[in-house]
């Protein structure tokens, strides 16, 4: 039992511990010492070995210089730093000639001025005399006499009445000179090759003959592609039917450039 209460741990509470226990002694371990002090040097002396070292260090490879000195009149003070900016110049505003200058206060008006025009007769001559001014169109759409005017309603004919209505404008006849005239200059250019023999017209029937015979290989390959098969699930089939669209497309661009051309010009 007492060796089950030694064995417990300190937190538990037990009757040993009473005890005043001695506290241990640190044994120091034996002194280090060279086993080459004492050694002779060449001429006999005994060597002693140095017991410090001095470390040579560079200049101003410390904290900072070895001395420093400290001026308590010379330091940084509050602003000196601060750019001093030049004083402000009154602003010069340039007054303009245009506004008429204010009278003093010693100007006197002029008394005593009187005209001897007639404004009664002046004005009555005057209303005789004026145009009297055309009223407004308007036109009435309410039976409470709610009036708009006529000229941007669109009921009254106002490109009807102007004095170039009808006639053609400049830009569409000019326009159309200039296509004439290209087309004289053209006409003149394949008549030129023509003398020489570089270029023939296809004529109406060779025309007719060649516009029949493209139009029978358009219809021979659409037979053809009718009977395509509706799954394109192999290669060659599918080759053969983009094959077939690709030419029944040139055939329909063909076709629609010598019906939209009536006279063609073949180069020799």
């Amino acid at each position: 039992m007492a060796a089950a209460m030694l064995a417990a741990g300190p937190r538990e509470e037990s009757i040993y511990n009473l005890i005043p226990k001695q506290p241990a002694k640190l044994r120091k371990g034996q002194r280090y010492k060279s086993t080459r002090q004492g050694e002779t040097a060449g001429d006999g002396d005994v060597q002693e070995m140095p017991t410090t070292f001095k470390v040579p260090k560079a200049e101003r490879k410390t904290m900072g210089p070895p001395k420093v000195e400290v001026l308590t009149s010379k330091f940084l003070k509050a602003h000196d730093n601060d750019i001093v900016l030049p004083d402000p110049k009154p602003r010069e505003e340039k007054k303009s000639s245009n506004k008429a200058l204010i009278p003093s206060r010693k100007d006197q008006p002029l008394m005593g001025i009187r005209t001897e025009k007639n404004f009664v007769t002046a004005n009555a001559v005057e209303a005789v005399m004026s145009v009297p001014l055309k009223p407004p169109h308007n036109f009435v759409d309410t039976r409470h006499g709610d009036t708009h005017p006529l000229t941007p309603s669109g009921l009254h004919p106002k490109y009807l009445l102007k004095k170039n209505f009808g006639e053609v404008p400049e830009y569409v006849a000019k326009r159309s000179e200039d296509f004439a005239l290209e087309k004289a200059n053209y006409d003149g250019y394949v008549g030129e090759l023509q003398r020489r023999g570089a270029m023939k017209r296809l004529i109406d029937e060779e025309r007719r003959v060649l516009l029949d015979g493209l139009k029978s290989n358009w219809e021979e390959l659409h037979h053809l592609y009718q009977g395509l098969s509706v799954v394109t699930d192999t290669v060659p089939k599918k080759s053969r039917k983009e094959r077939l669209e690709a030419d029944m497309k040139q055939l329909e661009a063909d076709i629609e450039m010598i019906e939209r051309h009536k006279i063609i010009y073949i180069a020799n």
